[in-house]
């Protein structure tokens, strides 16, 4: 079924944050972190930052904007876990913001170039910035900025400089945004309208101080996890020509964090004073910015701009041929997306021979080859063709999230009752061991379904809703099947589970909304988001 269009549908964009300069600070110095007893912790303690942050994921989490794919997730936690281990290494994360902040960063369908912090250890990356970027010392630098937002608690600084006295003004309004995109139950579940959350980012902006600092700590965190820095200078220098040349609103991102000649500068004397770094890992930045490329703009329009993409890909010298790479495999997936499966066929084996007469190093090959070979088991689910994509996964010495869940599409469109076991019985294991894991929990529905168990396909629905933190649709959704398991053929081992599931959910939902009116932030006229 086709998505809806991309202009039609919600976008997620909130607040990103900065600190207050430290002049004079050496630029490998320790980051001092904000005091349990100072302005910030008094109007905004830790655990209430993380409250807050929770609620926002709430509704991004439902909105369909909200990005699961599997290779581009793994490809963003490839880049977060290294800088969150630095950022902890160097002292910027302290004990009590590692156990109480989440560190979670996510994915948002929209072509602007953006990425945001918010309160809690929430970061998100719009696919236009992955897309626009040519190497991943580049996408980390700016998810080292954000990190750094996040470690220096600039959300809550902003907070209490902003209103001391009356911080819970600030958090109505940031609800009050989500509130007014509701106006009925269909656009509760959307979840964020994208001009109203930009407003409300507009709002928070941030000084040119705490920008610096942001980028200060973020290079020491980028140079310490092993990425070069020459990624934030690139990048730096990347969206202030593109901005320039193309200032029609798709970079939200220097709204919120302007560029300055001095802020480009400073990161230039930074650099000079590290050893040089080569850019690593190319060919597969390359093909995971074309994915992110398609995934962007879920518009017919698009993909078929897409699906030509690679029509002047013949020079493989250009940009070291990367560039020519990503054209192809963009254009492979534009194809699979409009059911163009000769075309994809084609551009995938361009890819491929690409990939080789590119003759990388052979780590960097075998990164890329893999994210080929998943596109390969991608056209072969979508053609129909389930053997193939199990052959082609077979090549693949590997246990990974995205195996697992590109072997559960490839059973379900087999059909066939063994591969579907199999896949009920892995999916099973993996979200007993990751029951957040709210994708995964929305495949074994699917599995359950089509092996014909209809009360463990409701629950596993429910835990889909719950593992997003709708608590609300899991509830409405796990007492369904307690009215279906009244029936005579009913499995009341399952209805038992599902009751059991039930009441604890209930009494979630109840200790939440207590937590919520008692603390500082929540109006109490505010309903817990759908």
């Amino acid at each position: 079924m086709m998505k809806k269009p991309f202009a039609a549908r919600p976008l997620i964009t909130l607040v990103a944050a900065a600190t207050l300069a430290l002049p004079g600070a050496p630029l490998r110095a320790q980051v001092n972190l904000p005091a349990l007893g100072d302005a910030v912790s008094q109007d905004l303690d830790v655990g209430t930052e993380r409250q807050l942050g929770e609620r926002y994921m709430r509704q991004i989490r439902i909105d369909p904007a909200y990005v699961q794919d599997p290779l581009l997730r793994e490809y963003l936690d490839g880049i977060w876990n290294p800088l969150i281990a630095a950022a902890r290494k160097l002292g910027n994360i302290s004990d009590e913001t590692q156990t109480r902040f989440a560190w979670e960063p996510f994915l948002v369908e929209d072509k602007s170039v953006n990425a945001f912090a918010m309160p809690g250890g929430y970061v998100g990356t719009h696919l236009g910035l992955i897309a626009m970027t040519v190497s991943r010392d580049e996408l980390a630098s700016v998810i080292a900025h954000e990190i750094s937002h996040v470690t220096q608690r600039h959300i809550a600084r902003r907070i209490a400089g902003d209103s001391r006295n009356s911080w819970v003004a600030v958090a109505g309004l940031l609800l009050g945004v989500l509130a007014a995109s509701r106006g009925n139950i269909d656009m509760a579940n959307a979840g964020i309208i994208g001009g109203q959350a930009a407003t409300a980012q507009m709002s928070l902006n941030f000084s040119r101080d705490m920008e610096r600092e942001a980028d200060r700590v973020g290079f020491n965190v980028l140079v310490e996890a092993g990425f070069a820095g020459s990624g934030m200078v690139s990048m730096f220098e990347r969206m202030e020509q593109a901005y320039h040349l193309m200032d029609n609103g798709a970079f939200p991102y220097l709204r919120s964090h302007p560029l300055t000649t001095e802020r480009i500068g400073d990161a230039r004397t930074r650099l000079a004073l590290e050893p040089f770094a080569r850019p690593r890992g190319l060919a597969e930045h390359a093909l995971m910015a074309a994915r992110a490329r398609v995934l962007m703009d879920p518009r017919v329009e698009a993909w078929q701009v897409l699906e030509n993409y690679d029509a002047g890909a013949r020079n493989l010298r250009d940009s070291g041929g990367y560039e020519q790479l990503g054209a192809r495999y963009a254009a492979a997936l534009a194809s699979i997306k409009l059911r163009h499966f000769d075309r994809a066929e084609a551009s995938l084996r361009s890819a491929e021979l690409t990939l080789q007469l590119l003759a990388p190093g052979d780590a960097e090959r075998a990164a890329a080859s893999r994210q080929l070979t998943y596109l390969r088991a991608e056209l072969a689910q979508a053609r129909g063709r389930p053997a193939d994509g199990i052959a082609a996964l077979d090549r693949l010495n590997e246990k990974s999230r995205p195996l697992l869940l590109q072997r559960v599409g490839l059973a379900l469109a087999a059909g066939a009752d063994p591969a579907l076991r199999d896949a009920a019985e892995a999916l099973q294991t993996h979200v007993s061991l990751e029951p957040h894991d709210a994708y995964a929990w929305s495949q074994l529905a699917l599995v359950w379904e089509k092996l014909g168990q209809p009360l463990r396909a409701i629950r596993a629905r429910a835990e889909t809703h719950a593992a997003a933190g709708d608590l609300n649709g899991a509830i409405d959704r796990l007492r369904s099947g307690l009215r279906q398991s009244r029936g005579p053929d009913a499995d009341q081992v399952e209805a038992s589970v599902i009751d059991a599931r039930l009441r604890t959910l209930v009494y979630e939902r109840q200790s939440l909304l207590a937590e919520m009116y008692r603390g500082r932030y929540i109006p109490p006229d505010v309903e817990l988001p759908n």
